[in-house]
This record gives C-alpha cells, sequence and structure tokens, in this order.
C-alpha cells in the first residue's frame, strides 16, 4: 500500500495552541503511517498562500495526497483550495468557516471538509466566566484576536450572547501571540483613557494573549504594577503545560480547553483516502470551560470576589 503524504499548514510556531497542533499532527501520522511535512506561515497570509501554491503546482511526483491546514488570515483561500481539488489534492480547512467547501464537493471527487472546535461556545463559556468571576458586575478589558479572524469573530458573538448585563467591555486587538498582545497592552496602558479606566478583569481570546497581558503589567512603575497584577486573567486553549498549568499555579483566573485538531483531522483524512469512505462536510468540536463554571462561581463566593476594589486604575 502506498504512504500517504500530507502537508500541515499552521498559522505561527510562536503560540502554544500551534505548537500543539503540530506535536498533535506529528503523533498521529506515527500512529496512522503516513508521512507529513509542517510548514508554519508567521501570521502571514500573503507566505501561506505562497507555501501552499508551491507544493501543489510543484512536480507531480512530490505533491502531497492531501493539505490540513489552518488559515493564517481573513480567508479560506478559496482560489488556492480549487487548484488543490484540481489537481487530485484532499484539503481540510481548520477552525475557519469556509463557505467555498459544498460548491467545491459538488464539482471535484476529492475529499474536502472542516474541522472546528465550536468557536461562538468558546465565546459563551468565556462570558458565563466572566460573569462567575465578577458576579456584582464590572469591567473586562476583553482581548480579541485579529479583526480578520472568523475564530476571533466568533468567540466575540458567543462572549457577548452569555456576559451578564451588569458587565461592561473594553476590547482590544492582538495577533495570538504573547509579543502582539503585549505591545498591545503596553500601548493601551500609555493612554490617558485607560489610566483612568477601572478594570475588574482581563480575558484574553488565548492564553499567550492573557500572559503578553500580564507581561505588560509586570512592565509597569510599581504602585501601578502591583494594582495591575492583583486583577484576574482569564484566557483559552487550556492546554496541559501551560493554560491549565497557569490555572493551577494562580497565574490564570480560567481558562477554556480547545482540543488540538490536527491528529483528527489527519486520522479522518487517512481512513477516507484509504476507504473511499465519503466525509462529513463540517465537523465541531466541544471546548470545556477550566476550571468548570460551577467550580468558579463557588470559589468567588468562598473568596469574597466580585467586589469592585481589585479594579486597576485611578
Amino acid at each position: 500500500m502506498k504512504k500517504l503524504k500530507f502537508l500541515v499548514s499552521l498559522t505561527n510556531n510562536d503560540n502554544d495552541y500551534q505548537q500543539e497542533q503540530a506535536a498533535a499532527a506529528q503523533n498521529a501520522a506515527r500512529r496512522l503511517g503516513v508521512e507529513i511535512a509542517i510548514v508554519h506561515a508567521n501570521n502571514d497570509a500573503v507566505t501561506q498562500s505562497q507555501q501552499l501554491l508551491q507544493h501543489i503546482q510543484g512536480d507531480a511526483a512530490m505533491r502531497p495526497d492531501g493539505i490540513v491546514f489552518e488559515p493564517a488570515g481573513g480567508t479560506g483561500f478559496p482560489q488556492v483550495a480549487r487548484a488543490a481539488a484540481a489537481a487530485g489534492i484532499a484539503w481540510v480547512v481548520l477552525n475557519h468557516e469556509a463557505e467555498y467547501i459544498q460548491e467545491l464537493r459538488r464539482t471535484y471527487h476529492v475529499p474536502i471538509f472542516s474541522i472546528s472546535s465550536d468557536h461562538v461556545e468558546v465565546g459563551r463559556i468565556q462570558g458565563k466566566q466572566f460573569a462567575a468571576l465578577l458576579p456584582q458586575g464590572g469591567t473586562v478589558l476583553y482581548i480579541e484576536g485579529p479583526n480578520n479572524s472568523s475564530a476571533a469573530r466568533e468567540r466575540t458573538v458567543g462572549m457577548n450572547q452569555a456576559k451578564a448585563a451588569n458587565l461592561e467591555v473594553k476590547t482590544l486587538r492582538a495577533n495570538w501571540t504573547e509579543q502582539s498582545a503585549q505591545r498591545a497592552v503596553s500601548s493601551w496602558l500609555r493612554l490617558r483613557t485607560s489610566q483612568e479606566a477601572k478594570i475588574d478583569l482581563v480575558g484574553a481570546q488565548d492564553d499567550s494573549m492573557a500572559a503578553g497581558a500580564r507581561k505588560a503589567f509586570t512592565e509597569l512603575p510599581e504602585k501601578q504594577r502591583e494594582r495591575w497584577l492583583r486583577i484576574p486573567l482569564t484566557g483559552c486553549d487550556g492546554l496541559l503545560k501551560t493554560g491549565q498549568a497557569w490555572v493551577r499555579n494562580g497565574l490564570l483566573a480560567a481558562t477554556i480547553y480547545i482540543r488540538p485538531n490536527t491528529d483528527l483531522a489527519l486520522e479522518m483524512l487517512t481512513e477516507v483516502v484509504r476507504t473511499g469512505a465519503p466525509a462529513p462536510e463540517h465537523k465541531l468540536t466541544q471546548p470545556q470551560s477550566v476550571p468548570s463554571i460551577e467550580e468558579l462561581v463557588a470559589r468567588t463566593a468562598r473568596s469574597g470576589g466580585g467586589t469592585m476594589h481589585t479594579s486597576a486604575g485611578v
């Protein structure tokens, strides 16, 4: 039996979730007996499309049997997807809503599907976490992913659906990395309006951006630093060695576990290619709160939390 070759294209290698995506893909490839190559786009959509086209348009003997990719920008690369399908290459989109999939599945006889966490539910869980941590209300500094990311937009939608009416949300944007969030928060802290703002909680759409916010706080003058470092932080991704560990040691008040899905993509793709079985058009994985919402509520009650005296600001 021919050894299958797959290309895995990820957004970057600086984010703990993307690093876990790479590790999950490598483990799955060994288990499945397939060959994979992993490329990183450095958060650049142009770079990513060029990387993909090089593999699609190269020597036919060297082409992958399938491509699994997580978009680095706001597009799922419909023209690149069409080129891959026309070349007989299977196409799997991760963590992005790609509207072209249904049409390509009708046109081409290669596996084409998507796998994603339920990002709206991620946002709903985070909104419930905010309410559990601030039962008396307050203001949340919310660090979103890039505007061109459908995952970031969906998480914001879910958060707004679930947050309590007594919570005000102030938003910043970063690019899914610790460094980008550190820069965004540091710039915001220099604004006069931020110095006057009363912030009761910092929520980030991923754990690395929460870590970046904390790093920005550590750079403040001592009096301000102590005040900002007392504010609870929450994130998303909830990986065992980062987000969950940070919850255990108190660096994060809560996170949301979002399972890596490169392994699931490779498992589904390998089975479909080997057996000819139909693949579902779209598969959602379910996130979960760490700790549970019930435990957060109980912790807040035990600590007398939710009061406004922990706010940062003048």
